[in-house]
């Protein structure tokens, strides 16, 4: 039997899986988190095989937790599952430690497969991913700009382009407003722009919102 483990704040998703995986015979929910808090204690209270992470939740970014985790369960098995396009946040979570990345509208069979194989000690990403990760491991800055960001800055740009303000972004990502405006200011500069106008358009072309 493949012990599972859902992190995830949203409930509905949450009892979405479980009805999912009460249809099949090897796959069973140990436990549930919702958040990066919850999900270091749940590690510490359960056993399981694989966990199925989202990147964004309300106090420890997935990214984040992912690095945390390996320090309580070595060799942990986790698959990102966000609702973020690959291509923003795939090779970014591969690289802090996930055992491959789907996102939520992925159907129902591939998420199953995909479990299966990572259980067994295998890893997952589409063939397009896989081929960045091979031939072109360090992103050229010269190029896209937003791909030299730390996770965290990441984080932080794509909330400012959503329209977030500092404040709201404090409380999602459970940091000061001064910090917050810190990283704005690094954003900043890397991108040698001066305002947050300036960062939309930046998103906007190169389809970094929805």
């Amino acid at each position: 039997m493949i012990r599972v483990l859902i992190v995830d704040d949203h409930a509905l998703f949450r009892d979405g899986l479980k009805r999912i995986f009460s249809e099949t015979d090897d796959i069973q929910v140990v436990a549930e988190a919702i958040d990066g808090k919850d999900f270091i204690k749940k590690t510490k209270e359960f056993e399981w095989d694989v966990a199925l992470l989202d990147i964004n939740m309300p106090d420890i970014t997935g990214l984040d937790i992912l690095k945390r985790i390996s320090s309580i369960k070595p060799n942990a098995c986790i698959l990102v599952l966000s609702m973020y396009p690959e291509e923003e946040y795939a090779i970014r979570a591969i690289r802090s430690g996930a055992s491959g990345y789907l996102t939520k509208d992925s159907p129902t069979d591939q998420l199953i497969s995909i479990i299966r194989r990572l259980s067994k000690g295998g890893k997952y990403v589409n063939p397009e991913l896989a081929e960045k990760l091979l031939f072109n491991p360090v992103q050229d800055p010269g190029k896209l700009t937003h791909m030299t960001f730390s996770d965290r800055e990441y984080l932080v740009f794509k909330l400012i382009v959503a329209g977030e303000s500092l404040t709201s972004i404090a409380n999602k990502l459970a940091l000061s407003v001064k910090t917050v405006s810190t990283y704005r200011s690094r954003i900043l500069e890397k991108m040698n722009m001066k305002n947050n106008a300036q960062l939309v358009k930046y998103a906007i072309q190169h389809k970094l919102v929805e």
